[in-house]
Parts: structure tokens; sequence; C-alpha cells
């Protein structure tokens, strides 16, 4: 793999598993330092362990990143580790599916704070510490769910929805820092978090509709993260990166 990403500093939020771990490993292997963020030390410690296995550099970073003072300490401390800052992914989400009459207010508090607000807590830190001459990229991870939508999604698909819009507005602020600011966005991917809203018939029935005829995997996610952090999407900001596999445009 090339070293597109040497020296680099990345915070990813939610990267215990599933699209975060696989992030981490292929930004490790990219030359990046890695400081590898999840709510419990025994999410966080094997992946770094095993990024280090590898012979990339990354710490752990066991924090709640679900208000304003967990995510800014969070870049704190991968600024303080890395004396620099450049990438930071917000992937971490908590997600619950329900029909309109079920929704309940913690349901929606707990799913703005750590899919929604943590992205604009995110940024404002990371402007911060980004040196405005080198500058940085920030991708925030969508979903198709934020173009079109499901059943007992009401929720999780305007909240993607706004991430798209924070996206947008925050690459229009922030190029003159020479910040870049984009977005993935994944179609069902199978990973720990999605077990519980997925089985073999949705699964079968997503594939026959699929123009590439899988479903998607974390690698498939982690290689456009990886790419819209990279100087080769140096021109590149205020985009929605479709990763679907052609799904989301070729069905009506």
């Amino acid at each position: 793999m090339n070293q597109d990403l040497l020296g680099r500093v990345a915070l990813i939020t939610g990267a215990g598993a599933g699209i975060g771990r696989e992030t981490a490993f292929q930004m490790a292997a990219r030359g990046a330092v890695v400081c590898v963020n999840d709510l419990k030390e025994d999410l966080v410690t094997p992946v770094v362990e095993d990024i280090k296995s590898r012979g990339g550099q990354a710490i752990g970073i066991a924090l709640n990143i679900a208000s304003r003072e967990g995510i800014r300490e969070a870049i704190q401390r991968a600024f303080e580790h890395g004396k620099r800052f450049d990438i930071l992914v917000n992937n971490a989400a908590w997600v619950r599916y329900q029909a309109i009459p079920e929704i309940m207010p913690e349901t929606v508090d707990r799913m703005l704070d750590v899919g929604f607000k943590s992205v604009i807590w995110g940024l404002q830190e990371a402007v911060a510490v980004m040196d405005p001459q080198r500058g940085g990229s920030i991708v925030n991870v969508a979903s198709v769910a934020a173009l079109r939508s499901a059943a007992n999604s009401v929720v999780y698909s305007g909240i993607k929805a706004g991430v798209l819009g924070i996206t947008r507005a925050a690459a229009a602020e922030l190029g003159a820092r020479n910040i870049r600011v984009n977005a993935v966005c994944p179609s069902a991917v199978p990973t720990e978090g999605t077990q519980r809203n997925r089985n073999a018939e949705r699964d079968a029935n997503r594939i026959a509709r699929t123009p590439l005829g899988r479903l998607g995997t974390v690698e498939d996610i982690a290689r456009s993260i990886c790419f819209l952090a990279s100087d080769d999407a140096g021109f590149i900001t205020a985009q929605a990166l479709t990763v679907d596999g052609g799904i989301t445009l070729t069905n009506i």
C-alpha cells in the first residue's frame, strides 16, 4: 500500500469496530499516525495493538464523543500526541430504527448527540488545531439513507441528511483555511453494528438490485475515506461520495 498519508495525524471516531476500525487499519498502512477512538478501552486497545503489530503507529483514545467536551478532548489528545492534526473522520454513530409512533425523546437525543452534534463540535475543534497553511481534511460518514429512505428511519435518515448539509456548509466556510470537508454515503455494509437490521432475505434483495451484484464491505468504504483524506482528492470538497455499487441511482 502506498504511503500517501505518511506523517499525518488522524482521529477516527467509533473506530473500535466496522468501518471505523478498517479505516484505522488502512490509514495506518498508508503512513498516518492513527488515533483510535471509541467508548471503551476493550474496543480501542485491540485495534491499536493490531496496527502496531503491522508496523503502524497508533494510540487509543477511549472517550465518549457524544458531547462537546468529549470530542474536543479526543482531538486535543490527538494533537498533543502527534504535535499536529490533519485528518478527522466523523464515523461514530448510535442507531435505532423505529416507527414514527414509537420514537422516544431519549432515542432522538442520543442519536443526535453521537451522529449529528459531535460532527459540529468535531469541526469546531479541528479548525482550532489544524495548521491554516498546511490545512487538513474532514470526512463525515453519512449514508445513502440521506438520499433515499426506508420505513422506520425518520430519525436516522434525518440525521444523515443533516450531516450532508453540515458537510457542504463547512466546506464553504473552511476552504479559505485549506480545510476540505467531504462525506461518504455507504449503502448496506455488513458490520457488527448493522447485524440487527439485516437478514439473508433482505441482503439477497439488495444484492439483486445492485448493479455490481454484491453488498459493500468495510474495505470498500475505508478506501473511499482514505482517498478523500489524501492529496489525490486535493481539489475535492463539499462532496458526498456515494459508495453503494450503483444501487441508489439505478433503481426507480
